[in-house]
């Protein structure tokens, strides 16, 4: 009988693809295995096992699988499930959901291999002088790569000319695969069973004593047994014992020293945990401890609000401690990699090697390494702290999902399908592991704290700062009257300049919020008004002063600045508005003495950065920090006793019916991050409108009126959470085929819907990358089943691609719009 089994590729493919297997495969295959399948032409992709049966497919004949890469199944059926329930709910393939959870390095690639064709002898007259140079270079080795080729004939793009080739039947084509993860392996040493008596050690030692060098890195070798319970590296006897490698090797070819390879892994915790006993919580803590649990017998998600610096993160050590006792993982999920930093350090102390860490600044091999050790669950990862990808781990015991600063947008991914929310998703990933979930914030979502009202949510409030800390004074400064008054120096306000002077003073640390990263947003000649744009994008260049540069933040687009007009060739450029390096350049001018540092895109590429200028802030090698929303979030410095924010009305004023909540959100989170000890911080908001309803809320702390004025908006105008919203965008390169697609599907919508639906309209940025982007929004009542409002509009899609001319526009839904 002939077997079949179905698989995820990589790509989005609606459906799943069939092909055939042996007997013998069949029986060792299980869900979640990975195979190399062919696909197309000559394409090998990495496949996933979906299911193992005997039906062929009707439509074409299955192809046989190229191999089985694993003995053992990757990926675990609950992780299936749950990608099934994302690709379903977030409009998106099986396919792409697959690409996204599982690293990269799991996903082998097949390489192309060019080789001669044999049986072919070319007339070497007709060829041109490309074909002549690989046909040679093939003449010396029997096959080169792609990139070989590339630099044979100093080309980027070799393709088209070896189609040429490989139609003239010159060449043949072949697709192997290769790996991508690579263990990371020890050189360690130890000595040889035959001088382990000590009888012969001693006359080792002794017919050793000609040679001094040798003799010292053997004496230092028993040294470091003594004091190591683990096998001792090359590299470490060569540093202890001040010996070349030259050394080691000679008594290695004696055969006195043995080397041995030992795979290791790459992110290694050498510090010792520290009992958890030894902190004791605060008796309002202790009382919401008891909250949550009670919380947790009856509801499967409860929301922990708690205030800024009133020890959320004491509260999720001690249920982490319970849920490990039952021999349970937990994730820890994050919205930035900035927050890890500080946490990592903490749950170490507590946890030890129990803690495990996954977010995209770990390398490939990093990450396979943590994907392993959660599969296995191993103890080196009972606790996983990470950013939202993390979700996708292979958990077999979960038992508690911990969401912090669950209103964060940065739990929303926007680019690539899936655009998932992580918050969300990892509430459904604990419904099937039956675990259950806190979601922890000083400023919850209208759509977790709408949940809580309705009795879906458990609910734990803290209201006071641990150690009895009094919440900052915050005080609104109203620069456009500073403005009319000429009272202004830069950007910087009398009253902002006079609160940093006195803190510099009292040698305590001062953070500066200005949401924009870069010099300027804009800048303008002042003859004729020319400011240059992106080429790609409809937006300004942003001037970046470090780089003498105007770059474009949507597709990377850079340029060196002019020091005339483009347009006029006059010289009088000027900036208009302002971003954190030209803060950062204010701060050295106004106060000389001072040390400045600055966090935001522009500083934190690097793997380690975060962790970099979050530690010298945090040694106060820094007094002023300036930075992006990046400062805001959960961070604990215990010398800042000032915060200031730049410009309150550029986040109020946001085109976004969020806009309001999020600078409720953001504002109150940045003032958290002042008088976080004994002192009481102050906090200075600069803005043009001080009489703002939400400046105010946040002034009085005033969450709830923030929620119901929102709430009453949300209500009026159809938006989230009394409603669901799903995001539709159509994108094509040429303007007009994108204005007539756009308006047959957004008719067709409201045939259906009727009023539900807005647009379609163009986005504030409406080119991007040289793509034209118009928007449609889909407003759904509660009451409305969304599963079939989903089946409509992807009825209408369908309807869409059958007409020829809109089969190149590209259609994208964000489900839950952000």
């Amino acid at each position: 009988m002939q077997h079949f089994i179905d698989v995820i590729l990589p790509i989005p493919l609606e459906k799943l693809f069939t092909y055939s297997v042996s007997q013998e495969a069949a029986k060792v295959l299980q869900k979640g295995m990975r195979v190399a399948v062919p696909f197309g032409k000559s394409k090998i992709y990495t496949a996933l096992v979906y299911e193992i049966h005997t039906d062929p497919p009707k439509v074409y004949d299955a192809k046989d699988i190229h191999e089985v890469i694993d003995a053992l199944p990757l990926v675990t059926p609950l992780q299936i499930d749950h990608w099934q329930w994302m690709a379903h709910y977030y409009m998106c393939t099986l396919g792409e959901v697959f690409r996204t959870a599982v690293p990269g390095a799991f996903l082998l690639e097949s390489e192309t291999f060019v080789l001669k064709n044999k049986n072919i002898l070319p007339d070497e007259s007709l060829l041109d002088d490309a074909e002549f140079l690989v046909l040679e270079a093939l003449e010396h080795q029997e096959s080169l790569k792609i990139s070989d080729v590339s630099a044979i004939l100093d080309k980027k793009t070799v393709l088209p000319m070896l189609n040429r080739m490989l139609g003239k039947k010159y060449i043949l084509l072949k697709e192997t695969l290769h790996e991508q993860y690579k263990p990371k392996q020890l050189r360690t040493v130890r000595l040889h069973d035959q001088f382990r008596s000590e009888g012969a050690l001693s006359a080792l030692l002794e017919e050793l004593s000609r040679a001094p060098k040798q003799r010292e890195v053997l004496l230092h070798l028993f040294q470091l047994q003594a004091t190591a319970q683990k096998p001792i590296s090359a590299s470490e006897l060569q540093t202890r014992s001040g010996a070349s490698s030259g050394v080691i090797k000679s008594l290695v070819e004696k055969g006195i020293l043995q080397e041995q390879m030992r795979t290791i892994d790459r992110i290694i915790y050498d510090g010792e945990a520290t009992s958890t006993n030894k902190f004791q919580l605060s008796n309002f803590q202790e009382a919401c401890l008891q909250q949550l649990k009670l919380s947790l017998t009856t509801k499967q998600v409860t929301l922990l609000h708690g205030i800024t610096s009133s020890g959320k993160t004491e509260v999720y050590i001690k249920l982490i401690e319970e849920y490990l006792k039952e021999e349970k993982q937990v994730l820890y999920l994050l919205p930035e990699i900035a927050l890890t930093t500080q946490l990592i350090e903490r749950l170490q102390a507590y946890f030890g090697e129990k803690v495990a860490v996954f977010h995209s600044k770990y390398s490939q091999n990093e990450r396979v390494e943590v994907w392993n050790n959660v599969l296995q669950n191993e103890s080196k990862a009972q606790i996983v702290i990470g950013a939202r990808s993390s979700l996708f781990l292979p958990f077999t015991k979960l038992g508690l999902v911990i969401i912090d600063e669950e209103h964060e947008n940065s739990f929303k991914q926007y680019d690539p399908a899936p655009r998932y929310h992580a918050r969300d998703a990892a509430i459904v990933l604990a419904t099937l592991h039956k675990a259950k979930v806190i979601l922890g914030s000083a400023t919850p979502s209208l759509e977790s704290f709408y949940n809580v009202q309705k009795g879906k949510y458990g609910y734990g409030f803290m209201d006071q700062r641990y150690g009895g800390v009094q919440l900052p004074e915050i005080e609104l400064v109203d620069i456009k009257e500073a403005s009319r008054k000429k009272r202004m120096n830069g950007h910087f306000s009398e009253r902002l300049v006079k609160e940093i002077s006195e803190t510099l003073a009292l040698k305590e640390q001062v953070i500066l919020f200005q949401n924009r990263r870069g010099y300027a947003p804009i800048v303008e000649c002042t003859t004729c008004g020319h400011a240059p744009q992106c080429p790609n994008c409809d937006v300004s260049l942003t001037y970046h002063q470090a780089k003498k540069q105007l770059r474009c933040h949507y597709c990377g687009y850079h340029m060196v600045l002019e020091e005339q007009c483009m347009a006029c060739g006059s010289a009088t450029l000027d900036t208009k508005g302002f971003g954190t390096e030209q803060i950062e350049q204010e701060l050295l001018t106004l106060f000389p003495e001072a040390k400045v540092g600055r966090m935001d895109l522009d500083t934190t590429r690097g793997k380690y950065a975060y962790g970099k200028i979050i530690g010298a802030f945090a040694q106060k090698e820094f007094d002023i920090l300036v930075g992006t929303q990046m400062v805001t979030k959960g961070l604990d410095f215990r010398h800042v006793n000032l915060v200031g924010i730049m410009n309150a009305d550029s986040l109020l004023n946001f085109p976004d019916f969020r806009a309001h909540e999020r600078s409720y959100q953001l504002l109150t989170q940045v003032s958290g991050r002042a008088g976080r000890t004994e002192k009481r911080g102050m906090v200075l908001v600069q803005t043009y409108n001080p009489f703002h309803s939400v400046l105010q809320q946040v002034v009085a702390g005033n969450y709830r009126a923030m929620y119901e004025e929102q709430m009453s908006q949300r209500e009026q105008y159809h938006y989230p959470p009394t409603n669901k919203i799903i995001k539709i965008s159509l994108k094509h390169k040429d303007y007009n085929s994108l204005n007539e697609a756009a308006t047959w599907f957004g008719k067709a919508l409201r045939n259906v819907f009727g009023a539900q639906i807005l647009g379609p309209e163009f986005p504030p940025v409406a080119r991007i990358r040289n793509q034209y982007i118009k928007q449609i929004l889909v407003k759904i009542p509660r009451k409305q089943s969304l599963k079939q409002t989903k089946n409509s509009i992807k009825r209408i899609e369908n309807s869409f691609n059958a007409i020829s001319w809109y089969r190149s526009v590209r259609v994208i839904y964000d489900v839950d719009y952000f």
